[in-house]
């Protein structure tokens, strides 16, 4: 039991950087359902790469980082958008040049201005030192905003993640909901990266939907798995990280990606079991 409360009690930050992991997995997860089902998991691993144009140029004004990587990560989603639609492009294509784009212009930034202060290897894979207690108030707020768009506007984004041409028809404004979600991973995206990692925060918005979807067809409980095994793989990443002395971003997505494989065994022993019964 001492290995599970020694980190507790050596540093105060421990407890807080754990609930900010919790927080911070469940959120992507669950946002990850629906990009999952729409089948454009590359969106988060492009809008988490695009941050650093973000990150460049407000180092540069010497302005927030989260405000600077927030504000050029949701125009870069609203841009994958309306290039997508309006130009021909497949989805795929908008998100490589967009994200590319902004993922150049912000390390040409770097490059030229040096006096830029940026911890790139803590931006780039996370880190749980100094986790304050403003952090953990960042990405509970984001949290529980996520949970309540999703709740009260479900049934509309659902539908619009389904079928956005029968959404159209019935009525739903597609492209509010579509800019909505865009803002909510944005969000959700930009709140995680400081645990995460812009590198590996779009692990986390892709492994759990895809453990929850080895498990289930229907789509509300694998939201709702979504959400667990991303918060669950949290509490063995954080110990992991802590033991092994590696960066928090990949020790949790190393503990989903264990998850995903025993969902995958699970899931196998139990078709198994089926074609035996039949």
């Amino acid at each position: 039991m001492e290995c599970l409360t020694d980190p507790f009690v050596a540093y105060d930050y421990f407890g807080r950087a754990l609930l900010a992991l919790v927080l911070a997995g469940a959120t992507c997860a669950a946002l990850g359902a629906f990009v999952v089902v729409r089948r454009m998991s590359y969106i988060a691993h492009g809008l988490s790469h695009s941050v650093i144009g973000g990150a460049a140029v407000a180092g540069l004004l010497n302005v927030s980082l989260l405000l600077g990587a927030g504000v050029w990560a949701f125009v870069s989603a609203v841009l994958i958008d309306r290039v997508s639609r309006r130009h021909g492009l497949h989805a795929d294509t908008a998100i490589g040049i967009v994200t590319t784009a902004s993922f150049a212009a912000g390390i040409a930034i770097i490059s030229a201005a040096r006096d830029i202060r940026l911890n790139l290897d803590a931006f780039l894979f996370g880190s749980v030192l100094g986790v304050s207690e403003s952090d953990v108030l960042l990405i509970g707020t984001v949290a529980a905003v996520v949970a309540a768009v999703l709740f009260a506007r479900y049934r509309p984004l659902l539908f619009t993640t389904f079928d956005p041409g029968v959404a159209a028809a019935h009525g739903v404004r597609v492209g509010r909901c579509e800019a909505l979600f865009a803002l909510l991973l944005t969000a959700g995206i930009v709140a995680s990266m400081r645990v995460l990692g812009v590198l590996l925060v779009a692990a986390a918005v892709a492994i759990p939907p895809a453990t929850a979807r080895l498990l289930t067809n229907r789509f509300e409980r694998m939201l709702l798995l979504s959400a667990f095994f991303g918060a669950a793989a949290a509490v063995p990443g954080m110990y992991l990280s802590w033991y092994a002395d590696i960066a928090s971003g990949p020790a949790v997505v190393l503990s989903q990606t264990a998850l995903l494989a025993l969902a995958w065994l699970y899931a196998g022993a139990l078709r198994a079991w089926a074609a035996a019964s039949a």
